[in-house]
């Protein structure tokens, strides 16, 4: 029992790091900016960087090609000393091309971590204990931007931003050493095949499997708007000094993580005493969706502590959803089609992380103010609200065989 711990401990430290790894360039954006004299546009290349190869690995099933037919432990360990390798060298980088190949490199690495975290949780933790380390390793991604925000917002003035990325990439090439001595072993996690009932073609062919993907992209803008870009929204446009702005970012994403927890563990909680999976999913998926466009005002009101405070209350709307929105997924693919499900989804969400960074860093460069991007971010949350709760219908299991029949 005490393995089972070391292990989701370890799981939810590389998610920590693996987050971390993937926001530490916007703590550091101003500083890099002005040293390798960079446009907006061009931050805002680098910042969706890392999410062409993230996103185009698990979209095209190749993460979870080699999580299934390796030894899933191995695949985790070379990803983590993979990406944590770009990290550590982006501290030593000096132009724009070799920064950009090294963002590549870091979503290439950190794709075959979540299809590694369901394989290990599925194989080795007990129904009973699979609850509880889903939420941790959620919890984890969502401090990784909040402890490395903080930590930025502290090194960076003191000691520069590369320090920072070299501190990041030496604690995750470290965090290799225990994993290789504690990792699970045994067939349960050695090479497999996968003997599920829904081939590939016909999961592609159901609808809700779209509803969910670009309801997926659709929140997943606004979140990956906001690792990327609010803190130097923060710098530039509130003019917060770089130890406000790392209190400020890290208090935001804190409050993410802390309301996931807490909404998740309350969605499962009010399930269990009848209330249905459709209503209380949907309700707090729908409800924290809709909230989440607090942050609209955040860019239109002058006042430091109103616009703050709706910050802080977007953000925990956000966690609201994001508590709840993978156990939508799980309800409707069911066992069999899960991990490709999942897949799919998660391929077409990770795109936003092109997009959102990519787009921001264009319209501030276009017009001067970030209220255009807050809008994007807004109108696009409400999206993922109408999806969630009205085109996905209700929450039970797709019977892909009824679907073959259908289409043919």
């Amino acid at each position: 029992m005490t393995r089972y711990w070391l292990v989701l401990l370890l799981l939810v430290a590389s998610g920590l790091l693996n987050y971390a790894d993937r926001a530490n360039l916007s703590v550091g954006a101003t500083d890099i900016q002005r040293e390798l004299h960079l446009s907006n546009y061009q931050l805002g290349l680098l910042l969706s960087a890392f999410f062409w190869t993230y996103a185009l690995a698990q979209l095209c099933y190749v993460a979870g090609w080699l999580v299934d037919r390796l030894h899933v432990c191995l695949v985790l360990a070379c990803g983590v000393a993979l990406w944590s390798a770009a990290t550590t060298a982006t501290g030593l980088v000096g132009s724009f091309a070799v920064l950009f190949s090294l963002r590549l490199l870091l979503g290439t690495g950190e794709s075959v971590a979540y299809p590694s975290y369901s394989r290990i949780l599925v194989s080795c933790f007990p129904e009973h204990r699979r609850g509880l380390s889903n939420a941790a390793i959620d919890a984890g991604t969502k401090l990784g931007p909040a402890i490395g925000a903080l930590l930025g917002g502290l090194l960076i003035p003191a000691f520069g931003w590369r320090v920072f990325f070299l501190a990041l990439g030496i604690a995750g090439l470290m965090w290799v050493v225990p994993w290789l001595v504690f990792m699970p072993r045994g067939k349960k996690v050695s090479s497999t095949k996968d003997p599920d009932s829904a081939d590939f073609a016909r999961i592609l062919c159901c609808p809700k499997v779209w509803v969910t993907a670009v309801g997926l992209f659709c929140s997943n803008y606004f979140w990956y708007f906001l690792i990327t870009w609010l803190p130097p929204y923060l710098e530039q446009e509130r003019n917060f000094p770089k130890a406000k702005m790392a209190v400020a970012s890290s208090a935001s994403f804190l409050a993410i993580a802390l309301s996931a927890l807490i909404s998740g563990w309350l969605s499962d909680h009010l399930i269990l005493r009848g209330s249905t999976a459709t209503l209380v999913r949907k309700s707090f998926a729908g409800c924290g969706l809709i909230f989440s466009t607090l942050l609209l005002p955040v860019a239109m009101i002058d006042n430091v502590n109103l616009a703050m405070a709706l910050l802080m209350g977007a953000c925990v709307a956000f966690g609201m959803y994001t508590g709840n929105v993978y156990a939508i997924t799980q309800t409707l693919a069911g066992p069999a089609a899960a991990g490709r499900w999942t897949s799919i989804q998660n391929g077409v969400g990770n795109l936003a992380g092109v997009a959102a960074p990519w787009f921001t860093g264009w319209v501030v460069d276009r017009t001067g103010h970030f209220f255009p991007a807050f809008l994007a971010a807004v109108c696009l949350v409400l999206a993922a609200a109408a999806l969630f709760t009205i085109a996905i219908g209700n929450l039970e299991p797709v019977d892909f065989q009824a679907e073959r029949v259908l289409s043919s």
